[in-house]
């Protein structure tokens, strides 16, 4: 089984860049940086940057993300880091991956958006060339910043859809900052063009994914495991052909949900709701995509036949044109018939 998941062509739609720095990167240019590492060792690094045991909430989840963001203020680095995780994405057969960061993250240090930005989509250009993976960028709101930080970040970003960037999302902790504080940079997105996904539902309000899809016009949810919740929500998301954004591994570790038993990912198939199955963080959560469906097979009994389904729903859930989705169709429908 194990083997045939290695073969499988796969699909990564909710991947945070920063959540997926390779460790001994980061321990190198924590060290370039002069971060007083003297008494750590990668090893020791390792547990400090990815949640290797248990992992209390989602706010202590998000702690791990200081490290990255640290050594995320320079051109190279960022470009290096994006070319890296698809190097490393490669590896494990993903065709195509869209890679979500928040820019102003990285103008800590007197990069501009437009730099942080290219340095992204450089990263990925590269990668293509040298390993021949498919990958967009979707930009990321904060939900603690201003709606006007939002709107900049929308109006910024415009130059660079179609170029490489294909949808903002909006993310972080939940609790506090309601989708609708966003409402009008969303409005604009729309208007503008970008593709939408919100992060709601991820720990408990499952309103958050109605406002989400009725007020900033999401075409795709990060985890919405709330929606199990209510027959409602999960009727609106039903008949507006919202895809799930779900992150198993990650969502378990955050406390999303206390057990896998209680993860409702089996429940939302059977009623025909559009899943995927993504990693959200390779690092920080120790996942890979391969590591995410042997969790469903070995815990919750999935088949390679439901596995298959779930990457038939990422291709169609992709931010791509018509025309290139239909590429990247044939090109995974291609080697399921080979496996």
């Amino acid at each position: 089984m194990k083997d045939i998941l290695k073969k499988l062509p796969k699909i990564e739609l909710h991947c945070h860049l920063d959540g997926s720095v390779r460790p001994e990167t980061m321990y190198e240019l924590l060290l370039e940086e002069g971060e007083d590492m003297e008494d750590i060792s990668l090893e020791q690094f390792e547990k400090m940057a990815k949640v290797v045991d248990e992992c209390n909430s989602l706010v202590e989840y998000l702690e791990r993300f200081s490290y990255p963001l640290k050594v995320m203020q320079r051109k190279e680095n960022i470009e290096r880091i994006t070319y890296e995780l698809l190097e490393d994405l490669s590896k494990q057969n993903v065709k195509y991956v869209e890679i979500r960061f928040a820019p102003f993250l990285f103008m800590e240090k007197g990069l501009s958006f437009d730099e942080s930005v290219e340095s992204v989509l450089k990263g990925m250009e590269r990668a293509k060339g040298d390993f021949n993976i498919l990958s967009n960028a979707i930009l990321v709101c904060m939900r603690h910043e201003s709606v006007e930080k939002s709107i900049e970040l929308v109006e910024k970003g415009e130059k660079f859809l179609g170029k490489g960037v294909v949808a903002v999302d909006l993310a972080g902790a939940e609790e506090g900052f309601p989708p609708e504080n966003h409402k009008e940079a969303f409005d604009l997105a729309y208007k503008k063009g970008y593709n939408i996904t919100v992060h709601a539902g991820e720990t408990g309000r499952y309103e958050n994914i109605t406002k989400s899809i009725e007020l900033l016009h999401a075409e795709r949810i990060g985890h919405g495991i709330a929606a199990i919740k209510s027959p409602e929500v999960m009727e609106l998301i039903k008949n507006k052909n919202i895809f799930l954004e779900m992150c198993p591994i990650s969502n378990l570790q955050t406390k999303a949900v206390e057990s896998l038993d209680e993860y409702p990912i089996k429940e939302f198939l059977d009623n025909d709701i559009l899943v995927t199955v993504n990693t959200d963080n390779t690092t920080v959560s120790n996942t890979s995509l391969d590591k995410e469906y042997e969790l469903l097979i070995d815990g919750l009994g999935f088949s390679i036949e439901d596995i298959i389904k779930l990457i038939k729903n990422s291709i169609e859930a992709t931010f791509l044109p018509k025309e290139e989705k239909a590429h990247l169709k044939r090109i995974i429908e291609n080697e399921l018939k080979n496996i």
